[in-house]
């Protein structure tokens, strides 16, 4: 990355340069003012070769990055712009341009509550300017699955901030099946996101071994910073703590090969979106396929069996496939009822 922008740092400074027809501009001036400009972005001295600014304009000239930079050579030794009125900035956008910035400005909009991205924010309200003068306006070709009514979203940058900042929290939670709202001290470790929901992992300050908790956002009722209280400094792994689960519920349990059949009709769909990244073929039957994870068995993981209806049966284990039959079984009786 830190060579990408170097790379357009440079760029920018010849284009600069060559933009300046009062003066002469030798391949040696331009590394010199290369030099100066990336050492009044980086703070150090960074060399810049004669090679480098040879393939910097060699690459200017030609269309990978879109510029075509009409650069030549006069006297056999200054460089100046054939178009005195051109610029690298100037560059006028292709109608495929137009349309990935079309679909981009759309996705980056979806984080629009993010201070994260609130730099962007002018960014992406001169995309759009650009976008819609420059096209006509049509409809997204990429639809992204949103709920604009969703609760919780709104602490999603205060939450940010004090994971970020490692600041301790107090929060105020209902759970579904709480009466009342209760208030507690928290530490955030990460944010997640699972089905269009979103989720803070951390402890509770109840007790030194009070296991990690997932809180989610839809149910936080008010949070509030207490900077009295130093931050609980626990390594805490993301990627290892969710490895053996589908979805936000940790059972803490150890993870079970879990076995189980789809019938033909959608099996190409669960082979192409695994339930999981342990998924594998154990076997090819005349009437479906027979496939392995292994996981820890929760709540979102029976929710994604019963999903399936009558497509899929869990062959192993026994616990698991006696309470998915039994779950079945509720569900028909259910319906065996009067409307």
């Amino acid at each position: 990355m830190a060579q990408n922008k170097n790379a357009l740092i440079r760029y920018k400074t010849i284009d600069k340069c060559l933009q300046n027809n009062n003066r002469q501009w030798t391949l040696d001036n331009l590394i010199e003012a290369c030099s100066d400009a990336l050492y009044e972005y980086e703070g150090r001295d960074i060399n810049v070769s004669k090679r480098t600014v040879q393939l910097d304009i060699q690459m200017m000239r030609s269309d990978k990055l879109g510029y075509n930079a009409p650069i030549e050579v006069y006297d056999k030794k200054y460089y100046r712009y054939l178009d005195e009125d051109y610029s690298i900035t100037d560059i006028p956008l292709t109608e495929n341009d137009m349309n990935v910035l079309s679909e981009t400005v759309e996705m980056l909009k979806q984080f629009k509550d993010f201070s994260l991205f609130s730099e962007l924010g002018g960014i992406i309200q001169r995309l759009e300017d650009k976008v819609y003068t420059e096209k006509t306006h049509q409809s997204a070709i990429i639809h992204l699955d949103k709920n604009e009514k969703l609760k919780g979203l709104e602490h999603l940058d205060t939450l940010y901030q004090a994971i970020l900042k490692k600041i301790v929290l107090k929060i105020t939670y209902q759970s579904f099946t709480a009466r009342t709202p209760s208030t507690f001290v928290f530490y955030p470790f990460i944010l997640k996101e699972f089905n269009n929901r979103w989720f803070l992992v951390g402890k509770p300050n109840t007790k030194k071994s009070q296991p990690i908790v997932t809180l989610a956002l839809d149910r936080i009722i008010e949070i509030d910073f207490d900077t009295t209280i130093p931050y609980l400094n626990e390594k805490f792994d993301g990627d290892q703590y969710y490895k053996d689960v589908i979805g936000v519920t940790v059972a803490n349990s150890r993870a079970q090969r879990i076995q189980f059949w789809v019938d033909k009709q959608n099996a190409p769909y669960v082979i192409t979106k695994p339930f999981h990244s342990s998924q594998r073929i154990i076997e090819n039957t005349e009437n479906g396929v027979i496939f392995n994870i292994f996981v820890q068995i929760n709540f979102e993981l029976e929710r994604m069996i019963l999903g399936f209806g009558d497509a899929i049966e869990v062959l192993k284990p026994e616990k698991l496939r006696k309470r998915i039959r039994e779950k079945l079984e509720r569900a028909y009786l259910t319906y065996q009822k009067d409307a």
